[in-house]
């Protein structure tokens, strides 16, 4: 084992044990999987869309992925996934990620932000810095949904445990919503090809995974890692050598296998406890000519 792994998996050590001393203010583990695991199967998946506010100045399309049993929800209660979409793209063209995080048994739900989709009437990057607002949006409307009897997805929603990934604009939207005074539901976060926001990183401390091609032409690489740097909580730095601003997020591409193993079990360490999954980590980083993966603990405010 070279020195580079032998040191992300001594500091992963370190994070076990920051997320267990957490995890007893949390709420009650996922129904249908044991504390500290995440499920072991790979479930069917279930697609369902809905607006968010269609009256409103800023309505909001929205895609579900979720686990499903035959014709049903599977049972259990799930964490939820908030993905956020880069500039002119679309939810459903994340579905190759989207999917396969659902059938790992997570809901994922992805807006469709007003100005910055694809086929958007007026369009504005601008309008980036009102997207932490529509995430929440969501999540406020889950938290409802999991209530309402008549839903087929409540009771199947874990909404204290959430956590929020983006691309790009995305992944900036996503640093937005790590802001002081957020609610505790929020849990983790993966920023993919994207950066801080004003503000961004200055709540409770939380665990983040950046991921970023070094040869990115849209988002430099020090852009994520200065973000990276302001974190103040557990923090992984997922560098895919040689890759672009985000062709590793479509299946089949050099780059996604180990794109989607180090997401996938982030997300199963800080949303379902599952320790295992976050001692394998640094073994997704393989080889070493095409990814590689740097992990520190909590640290101090800068």
């Amino acid at each position: 084992m070279g020195i580079r792994r032998r040191f992300a998996a001594s500091t992963v050590a370190l994070l076990l044990v920051w997320l267990t001393g957490c995890a007893a203010s949390g709420g009650p583990p996922a129904r249908g999987t044991s504390p500290g695991a995440a499920p072991q199967v790979q479930y069917a998946v279930g697609v369902r869309t809905f607006v968010l506010d269609p009256g409103s100045a800023r309505p909001l399309p929205v895609t579900l992925w979720y686990p499903t049993e035959g014709s049903r929800v599977a049972e259990g209660r799930f964490p939820v996934v908030l993905y956020s979409h880069g500039l002119a793209s679309l939810p459903e063209l994340h579905a190759g990620l989207t999917s396969r995080w659902a059938a790992a048994g997570f809901v994922v739900a992805a807006p469709a932000y007003p100005h910055t989709r694809r086929g958007a009437p007026e369009f504005s990057r601008a309008d980036v810095r009102h997207q932490p607002a529509d995430g929440w949006r969501v999540i406020r409307h889950l938290v409802r949904l999991d209530r309402r009897a008549a839903d087929p997805l409540a009771g199947h929603l874990d909404v204290q445990r959430i956590a929020a990934a983006g691309h790009s604009a995305g992944g900036f939207t996503t640093s937005g919503m790590f802001t002081s005074g957020r609610p505790a539901r929020l849990r983790a976060g993966i920023v993919i090809a994207g950066g801080g926001m004003a503000g961004s990183f200055a709540g409770p401390p939380a665990p983040m995974l950046f991921v970023h091609g070094t040869a990115d032409p849209v988002v430099a690489l020090s852009v994520g890692r200065a973000a990276y740097r302001r974190t103040t909580g557990p923090a992984s730095f997922l560098s895919l050598l040689g890759q672009g601003h985000g062709e590793y997020l479509t299946p089949g591409r050099p780059g996604f296998t180990q794109f989607l193993g180090t997401t996938t079990d982030f997300l199963r360490w800080t949303l379902y406890g599952d320790q295992q999954a976050a001692r394998r980590l640094p073994t997704h980083a393989h080889p070493p000519t095409l990814a590689t993966l740097e992990t520190r603990p909590l640290s101090t405010p800068r």
